[in-house]
């Protein structure tokens, strides 16, 4: 195992887990909810090139081609477990989506690729340096003109949701999730040469504030 590989952090922290995470995520998080208004917000147009990355379980995947059937949808994520779940989602969908494997710091794909990308739950696993080459990369693949739509844990939004969050902490670590509890994704989408940064919305959960962000990547 590489470096980079051995910093990985799965679903829900421990790789045994895995199996369930379907199931905490739709029974526990109304993740269905926040996700279609991921979707909703990122305005997909016919002929569009997707790529979400950090897919997982393939659960946002699935929902961005079903509701963009004309759109190409690919899907990448470092976690071998988590993508033959996805694998055997898409396969009994009856979709074509390919799914890759790889790490979101490291993009397998060339520069100009993709008019958006949609993240949902990675950037809280990442520790902060792998945040910012994550965005680096997303800046590098995405066109001029392509949109980052994000979906992560976000800044408290009162004193229960950040008492909430202490269990995503224990779970996912306390160094990869502060600076999303402390509200920093926005400053690293900027740092990373994005522009019109906007945090979207605002969901309360039983485990903290999830939010959506967007921002885009400059046209010259």
């Amino acid at each position: 195992m590489n470096e980079d590989r051995s910093k990985y952090i799965p679903a829900l922290r421990y790789e045994w887990l895995t199996g369930f995470y379907d199931t905490v995520m739709d029974r526990m998080m109304s993740e269905t909810t926040f996700k279609q208004a991921l979707v909703r917000q990122a305005q997909v147009k016919k002929g569009h090139r997707i790529l979400d990355l950090g897919c997982g379980t393939a659960t946002l995947t699935l929902l961005i081609k079903q509701a963009h059937p004309e759109a190409q949808v690919t899907g990448l994520d470092g976690d071998p477990k988590a993508l033959e779940i996805a694998r055997g989602k898409v396969a009994r969908s009856g979709l074509t989506i390919p799914l890759d494997e790889g790490m979101a710091f490291d993009l397998p794909y060339p520069d100009n690729s993709f008019d958006r990308v949609f993240s949902g739950l990675l950037f809280h696993h990442l520790a902060r340096e792998d945040k910012e080459r994550t965005l680096k990369e997303v800046h590098r693949v995405l066109r001029p003109g392509g949109e980052l739509h994000v979906a992560d844990w976000g800044k408290a939004s009162n004193v229960l949701m950040r008492s909430a969050f202490f269990l995503v902490q224990f779970l996912d670590g306390f160094e990869t999730t502060s600076d999303n509890v402390n509200g920093l994704l926005p400053n690293f989408f900027s740092k990373a040469g994005l522009q019109d940064v906007q945090q979207t919305a605002r969901y309360a959960t039983m485990f903290g504030t999830m939010t959506l962000y967007k921002a885009k990547k400059p046209t010259h």
